[in-house]
């Protein structure tokens, strides 16, 4: 059975057999965006992967950290500022309430439970763990036309950490006196990466949060405190794989960890990036893995090379990528980041894309 029609099944399951026992349920009439968040939990099924986190943990039950979860969920499709004005919305609207699972406003913890219940996820990673799940059910058996790379800015709530300033050694000229030794130069990151597993490259990537500048459309520069979020994005818009550094990182600079862990996740041909991507090393890469790359050329280096019609036609597709990270930040909480720490920023934005990657699935049903 086809993707489309897997997930046409599903919604009909939802539309027809769900949505009418929880009418009788519910005192009041379900909303539309209810609807949406009620198929988004179903597709995600967050619970599964919250239960089996840590069975040690103590504290409030098992079924308690679900619907906590799936409060957070919640809180990505409903792009809310933060998790006070979720804690208001559990109150005084019962049918939410009873979706995100409290039966009662008093089973409704605090806003300091919701934030160890935010931490404890954000240690053990569940949203990664949730969003390689949703990736590997529904598209591990799917081919993929293009996979685009982009990465976007992600303003933090913090200070940025402050650089130590390196001490410049000036150079000898010429060759060395016999018997003088002298450093060898430091290994280029894109050429080690070559040769290293996802994780140890991803290892040496700087992710606290600092400054970073970028141009903008016009030609401007911009500067922001925070973070950024690189997505792997397929051609029919769902989110592939997703990594949080700090802002003043190169985008290069991770996109062979990147290309190698969406290799082994989906079965995909091109590989569509901008001039910022444009290193031999990554050209290496993406074609090692059986892929084609098509990449703007960046004028500094090569001047003025059209594409091929062919290339120019499928490097149009790469919008795909900037529409994902359009809609995280308009639509699922990617601008409203309030966490502070790496990996709580991160599981702020996963829980961002695990609603985008569920709601974009239900956008492709027939």
């Amino acid at each position: 059975m086809k993707l489309s029609e897997r997930i046409s099944w599903l919604k009909k399951i939802i539309q027809e057999n769900l949505f009418p026992h929880l009418r009788e349920c519910f005192d009041d009439p379900l909303t539309e965006k209810q609807k949406d968040l009620i198929m988004i939990l179903e597709v995600i099924e967050i619970e599964k992967y919250v239960v089996h986190l840590n069975r040690s943990w103590t504290g409030r039950p098992p079924e308690d950290r679900c619907a906590l979860a799936r409060s957070f969920i919640a809180k990505a499709v409903y792009n809310l500022d933060n998790t006070r004005m979720l804690i208001d919305l559990l109150h005084n609207m019962p049918s939410l309430r009873k979706i995100c699972g409290f039966v009662q406003r008093s089973d409704i913890p605090s806003e300091s439970t919701f934030s160890r219940a935010f931490a404890e996820f954000a240690i053990s990673g569940l949203g990664d763990i949730v969003h390689k799940a949703q990736v590997d059910n529904h598209l591990s058996d799917e081919l993929i036309g293009h996979v685009a790379r982009d990465a976007t800015a992600i303003e933090g709530n913090e200070k940025p950490l402050k650089k130590e300033k390196k001490q410049k050694v000036p150079k000898k000229r010429g060759r060395p006196k016999a018997g003088e030794t002298r450093e060898p130069k430091e290994e280029k990151r894109l050429l080690v990466q070559i040769d290293q597993s996802p994780s140890e490259a991803l290892k040496d990537i700087p992710i606290s949060c600092d400054v970073g500048t970028k141009k903008n459309s016009q030609g401007y520069k911009e500067t922001w405190i925070g973070y950024k979020f690189h997505i792997d994005t397929a051609c029919n818009g769902l989110p592939l794989t997703a990594v949080l550094t700090s802002a003043s990182l190169h985008d290069s600079q991770v996109a062979i960890p990147m290309m190698k862990l969406t290799a082994k996740r989906v079965t995909s041909f091109y590989d569509l990036m901008d001039s910022a991507y444009d290193a031999e090393s990554i050209y290496q890469i993406s074609r090692s893995l059986g892929h084609v790359p098509v990449i703007d050329k960046n004028p500094r280096k090569h001047g003025t090379l059209p594409f091929s019609p062919a290339e120019e036609a499928r490097y149009n597709e790469r919008t795909v990528a900037e529409h994902t990270n359009g809609r995280l930040k308009e639509e699922f909480g990617g601008s409203k980041v309030k966490v502070r720490g790496h990996i709580k920023v991160k599981l702020h934005l996963m829980f961002g894309i695990i609603a985008l990657f569920a709601d974009q699935l239900l956008k492709l049903a027939r």
